[in-house]
């Protein structure tokens, strides 16, 4: 799929002057603005404490903000989205196929009228064969393909991803990270995509908003303009070494801003 360039890519998502103040008088946001394009890979990269995972779940509505405001352009509906947590969050006593049916249940579907989407979503994750068996026979990696696969079996236009691969080891990372990029260029779909790592973020993203804390805020933007699909020998180049120096940078700056 071609890829449209930054600077024509229509809004999906714009937050304006977002704050967000917790009971105590903690900032967790402040006037936190940021416009979400249709077909972008976003990180949001920062320090613990710096409202990314706060910012995330704004986006998601999970969480109200104290101000600022939320604009879907015309034609986007706040709830065509999914969601992706940092623990799989499976329901332990279903299947991998009811777990992924789960956001069309709510919807009030039948199985057997999304059967099809359910088994196409495993299919992506490289799960088919595992739709009758249960969490606990899983993996760690396995149970978060079955929560990406949960989180696009509704063809959303945006994905919102907390940090998912955090708790895995590096192998099973960087593997996620390549079938993720290759998963959104399949279904087309734009996300937003939580990360502390910063050689994650490039080898993800095309834009790079990285927060501050105290109060949590964006201090800067790194476009990664390397072309996509990307792969393993992205990984090792001088054009990937460059983008994580000033990825790295703009982080430590934001750290002694904070």
């Amino acid at each position: 799929m071609p890829l449209v360039p930054l600077s024509e890519r229509p809004p999906v998502m714009e937050l304006a002057g977002i704050n967000k103040t917790f009971a105590g008088g903690v900032v967790a946001l402040d006037e936190m603005s940021l416009a979400v394009n249709a077909g972008d890979f976003i990180s949001l990269l920062g320090p613990s404490g710096c409202g990314k995972s706060t910012a995330l779940r704004i986006m998601a509505g999970l969480t109200q903000p104290t101000a600022g405001k939320i604009d879907w352009p015309s034609g986007q509906k706040a709830g065509d989205l999914g969601v992706v947590f940092q623990e799989p969050t499976l329901m332990p006593w279903a299947t991998v196929a009811d777990n992924v049916f789960l956001p069309f249940r709510l919807r009030g579907k039948t199985y057997n009228s999304v059967k099809d989407e359910v088994l196409e979503a495993l299919r992506l994750v490289g799960l088919e064969k595992f739709q009758k068996s249960y969490p606990r026979e899983l993996s760690g990696g396995m149970k978060m393909r079955v929560s990406i696969a949960r989180a696009m079996v509704t063809s959303p236009r945006l994905i919102l991803m907390d940090e998912p691969f955090a708790a895995l080891d590096e192998i099973t990372r960087f593997k996620l990270n390549n079938d993720l990029l290759a998963l959104k260029e399949k279904i087309g779909c734009t996300v937003v995509f939580v990360t502390h790592s910063v050689f994650e973020s490039v080898f993800l993203s095309d834009r790079i908003v990285v927060m501050a804390a105290r109060p949590g805020r964006v201090v800067r933007e790194v476009t990664v303009d390397a072309p996509y699909p990307r792969t393993e020998e992205f990984r090792t180049s001088a054009d990937y070494a460059a983008h994580c120096r000033a990825a790295s940078d703009a982080l430590h700056s934001a750290m002694e801003a904070a």
